[in-house]
């Protein structure tokens, strides 16, 4: 029985097919496509292949772009603001933008406070030139002294160990403890935003109002006078309340009230670790705190390419309580349970703890110097390196120092000649990069980076 074909089936269907053709005979197969075709043409159309498909803002006849320089495993990663020639904390030099800096606190009983004239805070650097001169001057050396001096009394211990407690320690922690029960006394507001709830301006009005007041109060009788120029160093230490920001400017605004009262005597040597330790320390978890309940937005953050939106100096002092540990590595900040385990007793740990929680994402992505960072092999290195970075992205930016208040006590006089190391005047030194921006650095981030008087030697830091 014939198998039943169907009726639309041609009849060629039963015919014998022809033999295929010989090798001889058969044509030449077509040259490899190689331009961009869709996959519906054919490979033998003689059509031209489509062009490739452009970007909508590039620009006709551009050509092709170069490609990006391949980045091996473990290389540095670096912003994309920074000069080629510019620092960097892991496999470059890092320049310090105050030349002639060594740990000490300032001298104490060179003035007679009983009849100083104190006045109050207020900003004068207004231009780049005026920064250049500041980063020349007594005073920025002594305050990056300051800096360094504290480093030097952390190093190698943890936020617990036992320590010199003075009077003086016990009052700025209770003015921090007061400020933190601001805080629960003014809940935020409703608020669609995340950042910004206008309630943080509440509570900041009641620091202005009130710092007079929390500035006496850590204050002996006989220095009384000093509250109203220490008054603005704890109004601006804490955020601003038009923009409801915060930032490492205001970090170092309250580092600054702690310069000013070791220039007061209220605080000495013997205080030192407890001022990173117990009032820093307190510092940053007031701060947190606000953070988290107001939601400040970062003053000048550098997103992913910035160690934290927020801080600086828990990097410095918190590397410096890191040196010579047994087992914490610079590595060891990708490890969840040393973070866990010990952020409680490294500010360093602390600080990365914190980045993690308020940054959504893995730390490569999030904070890719933090990682790179952690390749450095030792914590004196990390910390040498995070000293002169201090320098280099705060104290010479701009921006930032725009903002910062001097006095009496932290004292700047712009067209001042700047001072040698030996205290002589130097006319040249005064006279030198005269003109709006003369002098200037390369930018090493958003923000005017000035070259100091007297920078002193690149120092390697890998």
């Amino acid at each position: 029985m014939q198998p039943t074909a169907a009726p639309w089936a041609k009849k060629a269907q039963d015919e014998t097919p022809a033999a295929p053709p010989s090798r001889s005979t058969m044509a030449p197969p077509p040259p490899p496509d190689t331009g961009t075709r869709a996959p519906w043409v054919k490979a033998g159309d003689p059509a031209a292949p489509m062009a490739p498909t452009a970007a909508p803002w590039a620009k006709p006849g551009a050509g092709p772009a170069a490609p990006l320089p391949a980045v091996s495993r473990g290389e540095l990663t670096k912003a994309p603001w920074a000069a080629a020639s510019g620092y960097s904390l892991a496999g470059h030099s890092v320049d310090a933008a105050v030349a002639h800096a060594e740990p000490r606190l300032p001298e104490v009983g060179s003035t007679d406070f009983s009849s100083h004239a104190f006045v109050p805070a207020g900003k004068r650097i207004h231009t780049a030139e005026q920064l250049k001169q500041f980063l020349g001057s007594d005073t920025a050396r002594d305050f990056v002294c300051f800096v360094l001096a504290l480093n030097e009394a952390v190093k190698g211990k943890q936020l617990s160990d036992r320590c010199e407690e003075s009077e003086a320690v016990g009052k700025l922690l209770a003015l921090l403890d007061t400020l933190g029960r601001w805080v629960d006394e003014i809940p935020p507001a409703a608020h669609s935003l995340r950042y910004g709830n206008p309630a943080y301006r509440t509570w900041s009005a009641r620091l202005a109002e009130q710092a007079p007041q929390l500035a006496a109060s850590v204050l002996p009788p006989e220095l009384q006078a000093a509250a109203v120029e220490l008054a603005g160093y704890i109004a601006n230490s804490f955020g601003d309340a038009p923009r409801i920001d915060y930032g490492t400017g205001h970090e170092t605004t309250f580092c600054a009230l702690l310069y000013c009262l070791a220039k007061l005597g209220v605080v000495g040597t013997d205080d030192a670790q407890a001022l990173v330790t117990r009032v820093f320390a307190r510092y940053l978890q007031l701060m947190r705190k606000i953070q988290t309940t107001y939601w400040l937005e970062p003053a000048g953050s550098h997103g992913v390419w910035g160690l934290d939106d927020y801080h600086f100096l828990p990097f410095v002092w918190g590397s410096a309580q890191l040196v010579g540990h047994p087992f914490i590595k610079p590595s060891s900040i990708q490890s969840g349970e040393v973070l866990d385990g010990y952020a409680g007793e490294y500010l360093y740990l602390a600080a990365v703890k914190f980045v993690k929680q308020v940054k959504k994402g893995p730390l490569q992505e999030t904070s890719p110097m933090l990682i790179d960072i952690s390749g450095i092999p030792s914590w004196p290195k990390v910390n040498s390196g995070m000293v002169k970075m201090y320098q280099a992205e705060l104290l010479a930016k701009f921006p930032i120092m725009q903002h910062f208040l001097f006095g009496s006590l932290l004292d700047f006089q712009p067209g001042a000649a700047p001072r040698r190391a030996g205290g002589a005047a130097s006319d040249a030194e005064g006279s030198a990069g005269s003109g709006t921006g003369g002098g200037m650095a390369a930018q090493a981030g958003p923000g005017t980076a000035v070259e100091g008087v007297g920078v002193a030697k690149q120092a390697d830091v890998a």
